[in-house]
């Protein structure tokens, strides 16, 4: 019987005889070593910060779609919808659902593939599939009229909801959105992890070491050119770079410019009070060309420019943000 020591050297032996004749094999081999070792590293790191983040909410689950959701206070609904890459906790550790719990029933859903909300691979989540969604998860919960919020990507899914769905939506507060096409490099690069397959496998090796790396540039960028305050440290990243919300992030960024070129014809229609809200110092979005354009559409409209202040008005300016939502609902016939 050939012991241990004599077939171990021996293996190894044969092991570099066939990389060195066949290196295009080996060196695959080792890629795919490495990858699949990546996204195994990656699937323990997502499972632990679902443990170390629990849902603080409730779920409901609509048309097969789980979702996660959160409610406070009592009186008119106000409905917060989060942007891309974020959740519940963004509009909670900015403070605006205290701040708004005092005299709305507030309402914060994970958008799927957010957070703790899924995303069914059956469909293509543009915002008018999410604007439906979020239509009937609302009707559940015993929402009629309601004021409605959202930020950066949510306010392209706030516009839709109101242009599908008017008499559900009483005024809007639009911040930092998207809503005219225009060339974004960002959507350019998130169109191979957006593709089914590939983009899976770039999901759940890559995308989430990317994004540990690059978020200290993130948030500069999305801050900027204030400071990321403190309170900002209650948002969980370990869930933000799980593989299941890149991958989401990267097919809503691969959507934005068609999204907003379906969206740019339907304008006119919206009736209700809107306020559009934008910080001079946006380093994601022109809000020349974003904001203030589509305040010059929505003739009803009322435009904030709040100088000083970047992408995350929400976080930089909450009072700001807050005296908005009094506003549109001051604006309101209730």
């Amino acid at each position: 019987m050939v012991s241990l020591q004599t077939r171990f050297p021996s293996l190894l032996s044969s092991c570099l005889g066939a990389a060195r004749r066949y290196p295009a094999l080996a060196a695959v081999s080792g890629a795919v070593m490495l990858m699949a070792g990546a996204a195994l590293i990656n699937r323990e790191l997502a499972r632990k910060a679902q443990r170390d983040n629990p849902p603080q909410g409730q779920f409901i689950e609509v048309n097969g779609v789980r979702l996660h959701y959160v409610e406070r206070g009592n009186g008119r609904p106000l409905v917060l919808f989060h942007g891309n890459g974020s959740m519940i906790q963004d509009f909670e550790s900015s403070g605006l659902i205290e701040l708004a719990a005092a005299n709305y029933r507030v309402i914060v859903f994970d958008r799927p593939g957010f957070g703790h909300s899924l995303r069914p691979r059956n469909a293509v989540w543009t915002p008018e599939r999410q604007a439906d969604l979020f239509r009937d998860a609302l009707g559940r919960l015993g929402v009629q009229r309601a004021i409605v919020l959202g930020h950066s990507w949510g306010a392209s899914l706030a516009v839709a909801l109101a242009i599908r769905h008017p008499s559900l939506v009483e005024a809007l507060v639009l911040v930092s959105g998207y809503y005219f096409p225009t060339a974004r490099t960002d959507a350019a690069t998130s169109l191979a992890p957006a593709i089914p397959g590939l983009g899976d496998i770039i999901s759940y090796t890559v995308s989430p070491i990317f994004g540990r790396l690059m978020w200290p540039v993130m948030l500069r960028k999305l801050f900027g050119p204030r400071a990321v305050p403190e309170k900002f440290a209650d948002f969980p990243k370990a869930m933000a770079v799980r593989p299941a919300q890149m991958r989401a992030s990267a097919a809503e960024a691969a959507l934005m410019v068609p999204a907003a070129f379906v969206a740019a014809k339907t304008y006119g229609e919206l009736k209700m009070p809107t306020i559009i809200i934008g910080g001079e110092d946006d380093r994601l979005i022109d809000i020349e060309k974003q904001s203030v354009r589509l305040h010059e559409e929505i003739k009803q409209s009322k435009l904030h420019r709040i100088a000083g202040v970047g992408h995350m008005v929400h976080q930089s300016a909450t009072p700001d943000l807050m005296a908005a939502i009094d506003e549109a609902a001051a604006a309101t016939v209730h």
